[in-house]
């Protein structure tokens, strides 16, 4: 009979540690109402295409004009075509709010009346911004014309006309049969007809659709697999297929097949997804159910969620201060205008312009003149240097060898470019247990029987591991130290023991496969091959599996089981079930499942609940990972009717899933207990170490798992996350003094938390959770784990990073601010839901402590800088301004306004936000307190904007007032006076470069020859292009855009203008180092303190002591010796004359150096 099965999606994994992708997305990520939409409203005929283009299926796209609402197969993932470029590309570009400020200015700068500097001085910026970002854009473009070209041209075989002929994937439709063979890439979403395979098994690698290489099968309808394997056949299936819509969710598929007659349920079981890999099977034969842009995985490129981090935010408004603060020096300056054209302008007859307007209107003139004067106080290349540091940070991350795992050639992975000075700033970490803290390596360790613990005595294992000899199935890896339960599996005398590993043997969704004479199991997660493993070494061996049987081998027997049904596990359920029929006719389920749910479905005359208990909470002391055992005996009446409300949940096509559980639930009672299991998944090499030292940055670290709460607890003691000072706060409490504490939280109190959007509860969960240092979570679901993430981040404002390696944690890896996957034992969904990847959680600490640290700290250095330099840029126009009528006219040549930020004061502060450090990278392991500032914003916050401003402000005082009273009255060695307007700008730029290049070389902590070589470069290219630009050469080519010829030259001659400079320079300069000096004598910073810790520590390594008390010595040979000593030269007093005064003071020196204490005794 054919038999009744649920949708297998998935496999069991005990404690609720896989799920199934269906928690994957956040619910913003989920196209909306996706459930209220499956309804049958998708239908597909196959051999039909005429079908798919009638009325019924058109669907408007503008005005009357309709098209077929079923894509072609072709895709297009490029933006641009030759056309659309240019337009689309500024188009983008100018929605960003500082290019679109600086479109305005040009504007403003191309109206004669306002225009106080040439077009050019913004135009070159703006040009070369979008430039880039343009070039950016196109490269990226092409490549994906070139993706697009070679998927769209890939061949298929398409059944048309009868027989099968080979087409272009662009070129197929719904509806269409295809033909697949073994290693093809799957063209659309297909509904699977039959393969080559026995009972239509077809094996495929979804590495596209979700990183993973492990294989995974699928199966074909029983009816289809029989009927539809010759062409001719497949030309003459006309069956209709009704599903739900086109949608984003990889892990589900409802539908319906009407054919002959009869209607067969259809799901994700049913499917080959386009992107998939068709592997171990010769031929497939298929349905196009989605092509093209309706196929699933391009339903999942849409739009990403954006994090941003707090830097940013804090940029942006500090942008928009820098605006106001540019409005009201605006309109100050332009209301002086106005009193000066009144009081003077007016009445001097030089400076009349024939142009009569009044002295408001000047003013408001003058106005929009300073805004495009002073535009500069808005820096236009700010984001695109952001850009490129934060590229280049993501690269050092991923080139650290001491963040690669050779042993499976993983590196460290930085897979987004945004965020790497946020993971400088983290507050609390959210982390997975099983495969994150763990190796997700599982072993059968231990298990209870019918009351009876085997694994348990310490005697046993005296006696070595087991002799699997016996048995010629077994796999020699598998270890297990009780000799007892082997001799109790061989006698065949326990009944209860046999009945155990039967099931284990047979509830179960593990693939085998045949290779050269050996068993290799293919299971979703790590733990149904461990038990799988375990009933195989104990002689019930898993051999075969069809769509209605499974074949094992009991002992020396093979028994061949009828499935009827398979109940699969999800998050929700925590258990799955199977209903088999024995040789002899009997119908039996078995269950396997967490024991909070096993439990509340026994049946009251179930034995050894109270014994197994007893066992669950030693196991869980352990740390092991456990699971209960069950059966039920099911009569042919009960099953019959069950069977039938089985089969019309699965004919529902909408909430299919809910239908389901509800029969699910009506079977899966009054069950009997068996036993339980206990598998041991050991820590990760590191683990203690690392959380220890995140801890002692102030870090806060929560565990959310699915496990129980002893084996939690347990576990917080082995990974150093508790500690035997700390006392354990349940969540159930709510009235302890909170000092010292580990909350462990069951996920029943959060589900009560969650009930509303907003309430007390939240709030007083959330800061008694807060005060404490650690805090794990149990029993938790994946839904559970993002909404502790967002219940931190909603009331706390902290920064956090969630940490994962499974599908179960894709969730709470996209609700943290960072999220952190771990390529481990489950797949790769949550490597590529994560911000940052690599293979063992140990290299979290040198993600933070080190990268994050640096990166934060280079980041803020250079927005400090980069305000600084701008203000001291652009303020000098400020000051000049009162000495010029507020006229709006500017203070340096144009071209030097247009290549300040271009070339001659960006490269070293770049190299800073790439390079800097202010100590190494063992050190920022060894002394963790470094990471202190990061949390704490102290580097980078409106303090330190306005202290940016005020530095700009006083150096812009200094570089224009000093020149100017040395050009007041002037006289050059040659008799000419070099105090004109030209001669002036260029001393007072001259020194501005020298200053904000000397400037950035008293920041740099780190320096390299690459640093050296960009301050010295950007001088040089400073004067070589104003020499350059300053020749007569140019300006006979250029005449009205060069007009200081020769200015440079005749200027820079004079000696009394370099003295200028040096002293305008040296003022500047000299607070600076003054203040810097006083900070690190008075106040010195962590990083300052531990680095001079490591230099005494190093020096006292060098120093060798001359004797050491309670030291063993060597027994010397002086008394043996026969050459003359030295009782003279020592008696005579010469020698301590001599060398008295040096060795004091070394020994001074070395006291100043060390600031020891002097050693009581001095050898001399």
């Amino acid at each position: 009979m054919s038999r009744q099965r649920a949708d297998s999606q998935g496999s069991l994994g005990p404690d609720d540690e896989v799920m199934p992708y269906s928690d994957d997305e956040t619910d913003d990520e989920l196209e909306p109402n996706l459930y209220a939409r499956i309804t049958v409203g998708w239908k597909v005929k196959a051999n039909d295409r005429p079908y798919h283009h009638l009325p019924e299926f058109k669907k408007k796209i503008f005005l009357c004009f309709k098209k077929s609402r079923y894509s072609g197969n072709g895709i297009k993932t490029y933006k641009y075509n030759v056309l659309t470029f240019l337009p689309l590309n500024l188009y983008e570009q100018f929605k960003r709010v500082a290019n679109l400020y600086f479109l305005a200015l040009l504007i403003l700068q191309s109206i004669p009346d306002i225009a106080t500097l040439p077009w050019y001085t913004t135009l070159i910026p703006l040009v070369v911004v979008l430039g880039v970002t343009a070039i950016k854009d196109l490269v990226d473009d092409l490549a994906r014309h070139r993706m697009d070209k070679e998927i769209n041209n890939r061949k298929c075989e398409v059944l048309l006309n009868g027989r099968f002929q080979e087409s272009k994937w662009m070129d197929i439709q719904v509806g269409d049969v295809v033909r697949l063979k073994k290693n093809d890439f799957i063209p659309a979403d297909i509904f699977l007809l039959s393969t080559s395979n026995p009972n239509s098994l077809c094996y495929v690698e979804t590495a596209e659709l979700d990183g993973e290489t492990n294989l995974k099968f699928r199966m074909g309808l029983r009816v289809t697999d029989e009927k539809l394997q010759e062409e001719r056949q497949l030309a003459e299936f006309d069956a209709l297929i009704e599903c739900e819509e086109p949608n984003n969710r990889l892990d589900k598929f409802a539908g319906t097949m009407l054919w002959q007659g009869q209607r067969y349920p259809l799901n994700l079981d049913n499917m080959l997804l386009r992107g998939c890999k068709i592997r171990n099977t010769d031929v497939c034969h298929g349905l196009v159910i989605f092509a093209g842009a309706d196929s699933k995985i391009m339903r999942n490129g849409g739009k990403t969620r954006f994090k941003r981090t707090k830097i940013d935010e804090l940029m942006n408004y500090m942008v928009y201060t820098i605006f106001v603060l540019l409005l009201l020096v605006s309109a100050g300056l332009a209301i002086g205008h106005a009193f000066w054209y009144d009081d003077i302008g007016s009445k001097a007859w030089y400076l009349y312009d024939n142009k009569n307007q009044s002295s408001s209107y000047r003013g408001f003139l003058s106005f929009w003149g300073y805004i495009i004067v002073l535009n500069t106080m808005v820096p236009i290349s700010l984001y695109v240097s952001v850009e490129v540091i934060r590229l280049g940070q993501s690269k050092f991350i991923n080139w650290d060898l001491q963040m690669y795992y050779p042993e499976k050639d993983t590196p460290a992975k930085a897979r987004t470019t945004t965020l790497n000075e946020q993971l400088g700033q983290i507050q609390y970490i959210f982390s997975d247990k099983t495969g994150t803290l763990t190796q997700n390596i599982m072993e059968f360790k231990k298990c209870t029987i019918a009351g009876h613990s085997y694994g348990t005595d310490l005697d046993a294992h005296k006696c070595g591991p087991v002799d699997w000899s016996w048995n010629r199935y077994a796999d020699r890896k598998f270890q297990f130290m009780d000799h007892s339960l082997v001799a109790c599996i061989r006698s065949k005398k326990d009944q209860d023991v046999l009945e155990f590993f039967k099931l284990l043997s047979l509830c179960h969704t593990v693939m085998v496969e045949h290779n050269e004479g050996d068993l290799v199991y293919q299971a979703a997660s790590p733990d149904e091959e461990a038990l799988v493993t375990a009933a195989r070494n104990f002689g019930y061996v898993f051999l075969s599996r069809t769509q209605d049987a499974i074949t094992i081998r009991e002992m020396d027997k093979e028994t061949t089981y009828e499935m009827l049904a398979l109940l699969d596990f999800n998050s929700d359920r925590k258990r799955m079930s199977i209903i088999l029929k024995f040789p002899d006719g009997r119908i039996r389920l078995y269950c396997k499942g967490a024991d909070t749910v096993i439990y509340e479905r026994l049946s009251r005359h179930s034995k050894h609940k109270e014994s197994t208990q007893a066992a669950l909470d030693l196991f869980a002391n352990e740390t092991l990972r456990t699971l209960c055992l069950c059966y039920k005996d099911i009569s042919t009446d009960e099953y019959e009717a069950w069977s039938r409300k089985h089969k019309e949940a699965q004919l529902t096509t909408a909430n299919r899933d809910t239908a389901l559980d509800r029969v699910y639930e009506q079977i899966e009672n009054n069950l009997m207990l068996i036993g339980a299991t206990a598998i041991e998944d050991k820590l990760q090499d590191g683990v203690p170490e690392t959380i220890a030292k995140l801890a002692k940055a102030e870090i806060k670290i929560w565990v959310l798992t699915g496990d129980k709460k002893e084996t939690a607890e347990n576990i917080g003691y082995s990974c150093s996350l508790l500690t035997d000072d700390m006392q354990i706060h349940y969540g159930e409490d709510h009235n302890l003094f909170m000092f010292r504490f580990l909350m462990i939280l069951v996920a029943y109190l959060i589900t009560n938390m969650m009930k509303c959007s907003f309430c007390p509860l939240q709030i007083d969960f959330v800061d008694m959770a807060c005060e404490c240092e650690a805090v794990i979570c149990c029993r938790v679901t994946p839904k559970q784990k993002a909404n502790v993430v967002s219940l931190v981040k909603k009331y706390k404002k902290a920064v956090t990073l969630s940490i994962g390696d499974g599908a179960n944690d894709v969730n709470m890896i996209k609700t943290a601010d960072i999220g952190v996957g771990i390529s481990g034992q489950e797949g790769m969904q949550a490597v590529m839901s994560s911000d940052y990847a690599f293979a063992q959680f140990r290299y979290l600490q040198r993600l933070l402590l080190v990268h994050g640290r640096w990166s934060y700290i280079r980041m803020c250095k250079f927005l400090r800088y980069f305000f600084f330099k701008n203000f001291a840029f652009t303020l000098v126009h400020f000051w000049y301004s009162f000495f010029s009528g507020f006229s709006s006219q500017v203070a340096y040549e144009d071209w030097f306004i247009t290549l300040y930020n271009l070339c001659y004061s960006s490269l070293p502060v770049l190299l800073v936000g790439l390079l800097d450090q202010d100590v190494n990278d063992k050190l920022s392991l060894k002394f963790p307190k470094l990471y202190l500032p990061g949390q704490q914003g102290t580097l980078f916050n409106y303090k330190n904007f306005f202290s940016s401003l005020f530095h700009g402000i006083f150096v812009s005082l200094i570089i224009f007032f000093i020149p100017y009273g040395a050009f007041l009255q002037t006289m050059g060695q040659d008799g000419e006076a070099p105090s004109d307007y030209q001669s002036f700008a260029v001393v007072t730029a001259s020194s501005l470069i020298f200053t904000v290049n000397l400037q950035i070389s008293l920041d740099t902590s780190y320096w390299t020859f690459v640093n050296c070589f960009a301050v010295l470069g950007s001088i040089a290219i400073y004067f070589g292009i104003m020499f350059d630009i300053q020749s007569a050469g140019i300006h006979v080519l250029f005449t009205s855009a060069f007009t200081f010829t020769g200015v440079a030259s005749n200027a820079l001659r004079q000696p009394y203008l370099w003295l200028t400079i040096i002293l305008t320079v040296g003022i500047s300069l000299l607070p600076v180092i003054c203040i810097q000096f006083l900070h690190t004598t008075i106040s010195p910073s962590e990083g300052d303190k531990k680095y001079e810790k490591q230099m005494e520590e190093e020096e006292e390594k060098k120093r060798v002591p001359a004797f050491q008390r309670g030291q063993r010595s060597r027994r010397s040979a002086y008394a043996f010796s026969h050459s003359r000593g030295y009782a003279d030269l020592i008696a005579s007093g010469r020698s301590i004359r001599r060398k008295g005064p040096l060795y004091l003071g070394r020994f001074m020196y070395r006291r100043r150096r060390l600031n020891k204490t002097p050693p009581k005794v001095i050898q001399l």
